[in-house]
């Protein structure tokens, strides 16, 4: 495949690429290593610090630190993004159908608002909704996580549309569908699944931008990491910071995994399935007493 795309690399270029390959390499090692010489130097690795998570201490306990973790802080944070997330794909459907309208009375619009909100800062529309509409922080945040993310959700969805060949659409007007028969069972669902990865791509930035509730005082996972360290203090910010990225890299893969298996089901259910070989007759295979029914 890569041969019909590029000319495939000689040999000069495959050893110029493996150098440059190493080089890097062990320029990415020295830095790692320049970072772990400097925390060790403040002390950052030292057990003491680190059992903050199972023996705290100030009186608390270990339950007390990871409940605040994760059922206050990642709780709020799943909370405020899984309501946003529904909202938001709703809302791109509808604006991407309506971008797409015959109607230059209903298109113009619509276009002016996706392009509008598509270049406000998410913690703007944050500040907004709690400010100018006195929602409450909950609402606040998933005010803002829907206002932009309709609008990139439509757009990933119209360039999903626009991708399919033409001659689909002609086809089914061909046999008699409407515009909207048209879109909703034919076009749709394989823009759906054409996209899903810049989807999930999507989702997964806006499950980061919760965080931005951290500014408007939303309780959210960043908002309790940095709850904790004000209170055992600010020599354990690095352990905190740790565990915070862990919990982040944690759900945004699992959520990535999730997108690869709902591509693979989408195509497998799109292709048919997997075709099984028909049972010969007789129940035999290259049996004599077999027949044949050609």
């Amino acid at each position: 495949m890569s041969s019909i795309l590029y000319d495939a690399a000689g040999p000069r270029t495959r050893r110029r690429t493996l150098a440059w390959s190493i080089v890097g390499a062990l320029f990415v090692l020295a830095l790692l290593f320049l970072a772990y010489r400097q925390l060790d130097e403040h002390g950052q690795w030292e057990t003491e610090r680190w059992q903050v998570f199972w023996d705290p201490p100030m009186g608390q306990s270990a339950e007390d630190v990871w409940r605040s973790l994760l059922v206050t802080g990642l709780g709020a944070t799943l909370r405020a993004a899984g309501v946003a997330a529904v909202i938001a794909l709703v809302g791109g459907l509808v604006l991407a159908v309506a971008r797409m309208s015959g109607t230059r009375l209903v298109r113009v619009p619509v276009t002016t608002v996706v392009e509008f909100f598509r270049g406000l800062p998410v913690v703007l529309l944050m500040f907004f909704g709690v400010f100018a509409l006195e929602l409450s922080f909950f609402w606040g945040v998933v005010f803002g996580l829907v206002i932009y993310n309709s609008a990139i959700f439509a757009e990933i969805l119209r360039a999903g549309i626009m991708s399919l060949p033409k001659g689909q659409a002609e086809a089914a007007y061909a046999v008699g569908l409407t515009r909207w028969q048209t879109l909703f069972s034919i076009l749709l669902p394989q823009a759906v699944r054409r996209m899903l990865p810049s989807l999930v791509s999507q989702l997964v930035v806006l499950l980061k931008d919760t965080s931005l509730g951290f500014i408007i005082a939303y309780s959210e996972l960043l908002r309790q990491l940095q709850t904790n360290t004000q209170f055992f203090g600010q020599r354990y910010w690095f352990q905190f910071f740790v565990v915070g990225a862990a919990i982040y890299i944690a759900v945004n893969f699992t959520l990535s995994r999730l997108a690869v298996y709902l591509e693979r089901r989408g195509t497998t259910k799109a292709a048919g399935g997997v075709a099984k070989a028909a049972e010969p007759v007789g129940g035999k295979v290259g049996g004599g007493e077999a027949g044949s029914s050609v």
